[in-house]
């Protein structure tokens, strides 16, 4: 299966990695040629493209046309709103995924055609929404045009953090740890909730703060 994803950010590159594991044939499209150099560093050039996706002569240079699936991840929706159009008008792409960061905007890409939608904003608000009272709700305004990264990990039982509840540990500025799941059951984390090994923990982060968060929860591994 051969997999256009345009943007380079971490949704994109997390994204791309993660294809390549599987074995699938990935273009990356990075408009700022200097974050595709370093894309280019971690992964491979093979599997970079600098370029303006939304550019007809870079969609023709990519490959749009025999492309199956094109994925739309960059941090602007009105840029992943014109990618994912012209994959489905012009190069008439099977599956087109667009990333939506003002969930607002979501209802426009459907009435536009584009198959699947991904609105980080949205997931974590319908978590929320379903695991907290409503005397309990988490700010969710921090969330904000994809400044902010929704961070997953598994804590192994030699973290620093097992045993600690939540208040005793020291977390990036802005973090907010709104999901664990133990044992196959999911619960609200509160300052009296203490890790346990095997805990998998959710978190929102701003974006800068993400690799620090990440290094944090799975120190020990």
């Amino acid at each position: 299966m051969y997999v256009i994803v345009v943007g380079g950010g971490n949704v994109g590159f997390q994204l791309t990695k993660r294809l390549i594991a599987r074995g699938h044939e990935v273009l990356l499209l990075e408009k700022d040629p200097r974050q595709a150099v370093k894309l280019s560093e971690t992964i491979g050039d093979q599997y970079i493209l600098s370029g303006d996706g939304c550019e007809l002569h870079v969609q023709k240079l990519a490959g749009f046309g025999r492309a199956d699936v094109v994925v739309a991840a960059t941090g602007e929706d009105e840029d992943n709103l014109v990618v994912s159009q012209l994959a489905k008008g012009k190069w008439n792409v099977e599956r087109v995924v667009a990333r939506v960061n003002d969930p607002e905007h979501e209802s426009v890409f459907k009435d536009l055609g584009i198959d699947d939608t991904v609105s980080a904003t949205r997931l974590i608000f319908n978590l929320i929404d379903q695991q907290l009272e409503t005397d309990d709700v988490v700010p969710v305004g921090a969330l904000h045009q994809g400044h902010v990264e929704v961070v997953e990990a598994v804590l192994s039982h030699r973290s620093p953090f097992v045993g600690k509840a939540v208040r005793e540990i020291s977390l990036p500025t802005d973090t907010f740890l709104v999901w664990l799941s133990r044992d196959g059951t999911g619960m609200t984390v509160s300052g009296e909730t203490v890790f346990a090994g095997g805990d998998t923990v959710v978190a929102m982060v701003p974006v800068a703060q993400a690799e620090e968060l990440r290094d944090a929860l799975t120190s020990g591994t």
